[in-house]
């Protein structure tokens, strides 16, 4: 491990007057789960209020997507480069400028005379979350002794997976009982509770490089993912054969590749030492993630039109229908560094992965129009569990594998690897149930007025609307529609199912190495040279 990384002095830390006890450690954990609440709130939480954005100003679908997808964008591409800084100028004073920032963007947001605003204010917030994001997992890595690290970091992950969907929850409760607007009062007011507590009780620390800052790799990684995540998000509103859709492909690979060669020049200063990825564990950590939360965002995307224009729901008993998958999901989360402990991260994820499929498969042979939510409950259970016992073994490993000096670069990889599956795993499996929409609908339009076939043609939710204009054709068109979702939505799953399953037989085959299990009762020694347990970890993996 020590050739592939640059030397370094100790990292330092100010103002913690020693090794934080255990109460400032709760503090600690209770502070950046507040701040990456509001973060990851502030991703799926906008979703709700799509409609009343477009009525209020008069724009089009195109631009208020633009203001939901540019808050991702920003985040997804200054991800590594303020997570290198956070390093470099201290965690805590980067860490508490995000804070400030993200804030003010969320009160100028809830405030937006125009969609021009918005899109300043939300572009605003997306580049203070990526200020955000990567410091909340660096500070637990970097503070918490050995010993309580991987409890720490599963909150952590349970947080990141379950949160987005809370957070929907509690926008949708919003948007229903009072104005669409203060549903930015959600992560406003969670950043001003992290902030309060970060001036208290978070310490700082920081690296001490003997090398200058990786400017030109910082910038290649910033063009490669915007152009990566242009595409996902562009993709499939314009077409895959659009000349945007195909100038970000290519900007995107052309840049990333760069960025590979320049960072394999680099080599010990480098922003992002790629030689890294030879290891199992960072390579399976990172696939692992980009794959479950890649399956995630896409169930998400799939059950949201199922409980509205399937089964008639609104939107916000939409997202009610959503939390015992999230509630699994950050429990399994939790639970999930006592089963690395005892078993080992190994079968660990390959058990959360193994679920998670099971998941899927289950959804894709019961789910049904009359079935009801019933019929997708127990895939959904399972799926929370699979995903949250895969989660923190993941996001461990890849944490784990740089030097807790550079513990911002590291949690910045993790969280550009979440993004990237979320987007992909969007704009695939949403595709796929679009395509498997259109095909199963077509054979069962005969004697539907061709204005009405036409618009069921375009969605579930289009021809549910246009229904009642049918006359006695009515009923036909909606069980046609909704129907026809359902075969969409099973090719979807067994999609993602035999995705998971390639996974699934990765990890068994070629997955991270485990260093023994502890033996029962057995404790960590607490007095352990951190670095060391680190370098041990990466030297099983």
């Amino acid at each position: 491990m020590s050739t592939h990384q640059p030397p370094r002095t100790p990292d330092t830390s100010a103002g913690t007057g020693g090794t934080p006890d255990a109460r400032q450690l709760r503090l600690i954990l209770i502070t950046v789960s507040l701040a990456l609440m509001a973060v990851i709130a502030s991703v799926s939480g906008l979703n709700v209020a799509q409609t009343h954005m477009a009525v209020e100003w008069g724009v089009s679908q195109t631009t208020v997507l633009w203001i939901i997808n540019i808050y991702t964008l920003a985040l997804a591409a200054l991800l590594l480069p303020l997570g290198a800084i956070g390093d470099r100028l201290g965690r805590r004073p980067v860490l508490i400028t995000g804070l400030v920032v993200f804030g003010a963007a969320g009160v100028v947001s809830g405030l937006a005379p125009s969609a021009g605003v918005m899109i300043g204010a939300r572009a605003a917030a997306g580049i203070s979350a990526a200020m955000i994001m990567p410091i909340t997992l660096a500070v637990i890595t970097s503070t918490f002794p050995e010993e309580r690290r991987g409890r720490a970091i599963g909150v952590w992950t349970g947080v990141a997976g379950g949160g987005g969907i809370l957070g929907m929850f509690l926008s949708a409760l919003l948007v229903d009982v009072a104005d669409w607007r203060w549903l930015f009062a959600l992560p406003v007011v969670l950043a001003a509770a992290a902030l309060a507590m970060t001036l208290k009780s978070v310490p700082d620390s920081r690296e001490r490089s003997a090398h200058s800052f990786d400017t030109v790799g910082a910038l290649l990684s910033v063009v490669a993912v915007t152009g990566l995540i242009l595409v996902l998000q562009e993709g499939p509103e314009r077409g895959w054969t659009d000349p945007l859709t195909l100038s970000g492909l290519a900007v995107g690979v052309v840049t990333a590749v760069a960025f590979v060669a320049w960072e394999l020049r680099r080599r010990d200063a480098s922003l992002l030492d790629v030689r890294l990825f030879r290891e199992r564990g960072l390579a399976g950590g990172s696939l692992t993630l980009l794959v479950v939360f890649g399956v995630q965002a896409g169930i998400a995307v799939v059950l949201f039109p199922f409980f509205q224009a399937v089964l008639g729901w609104s939107g916000l008993l939409s997202t009610v229908a959503m939390m015992p998958m999230a509630v699994m999901m950050m429990a399994a989360s939790g639970l999930a560094p006592k089963a690395a402990a005892r078993i080992g991260a190994r079968p660990t994820t390959t058990a959360g992965v193994a679920l998670a499929a099971l998941g899927l498969v289950l959804m894709a042979l019961f789910v049904s129009v009359d079935g009801g939510y019933p019929s997708v409950l127990a895939g959904m259970l399972a799926m929370g569990i699979g995903m949250g016992l895969s989660m923190t073994p993941s996001t461990e490993a890849i944490t784990s594998a740089l030097p807790r000096a550079e513990q911002g670069v590291a949690s910045a990889l993790n969280d550009v690897t979440r993004e990237l599956g979320t987007a992909l795993g969007v704009a695939i499996l949403g595709a796929l149930v679009a395509n498997g929409y259109r095909s199963a609908v077509d054979d069962r339009l005969d004697g539907i007025p061709a204005g009405a076939a036409a618009a069921a043609r375009e969605g579930v939710a289009n021809a549910v609307e246009v229904a009642p204009g049918t006359g006695t054709h009515a009923q036909d068109l909606i069980h046609a529609a909704q129907q026809s979702f359902v075969d969409g939505w099973q090719h979807a799953m067994w999609t993602g199912a035999a995705v998971m399953g390639a996974l699934l037989v990765l990890l068994a085959l070629r997955g991270p190495k485990d260093a023994a299990p502890a033996g029962a009762g057995e404790e960590a020694d607490p007095e352990a040279d951190p670095e060391a347990g680190s370098a041990e970890r990466v030297a099983a993996r």
